[in-house]
């Protein structure tokens, strides 16, 4: 892994309450972000309106919201459905 993933407070207690299928399919995109955060697969941007923020997809639906904390540190925010946007 090329970077360190670090999960908020507030991303860990909305990852718990995902369902199984998307805690898997989380889970896949997280190796991906971790080795390569700008992987097509991950659709990443830098989230309208803000500096250092970014979102990935998990899938059509499911957003993790997270910047660089570090050259080689990524802290996880938040991780939702698609308005998790909205707070940012």
């Amino acid at each position: 892994m090329n970077f360190k993933l670090v999960p908020d407070k507030k991303f860990a207690k909305n990852y718990a309450k995902l369902t199984a299928v998307e805690k898997k399919q989380t889970d896949a995109k997280l190796l991906l972000l971790a080795e390569n955060p700008l992987h097509p697969s991950l659709r990443t941007k830098r989230i309208q309106g803000t500096k250092t923020l970014y979102e990935s997809s998990v899938n059509m639906d499911i957003r993790i919201i997270w910047h660089y904390e570090q050259k080689r540190l990524i802290l996880m925010l938040d991780i939702g459905h698609h308005d998790v946007l909205n707070q940012f």
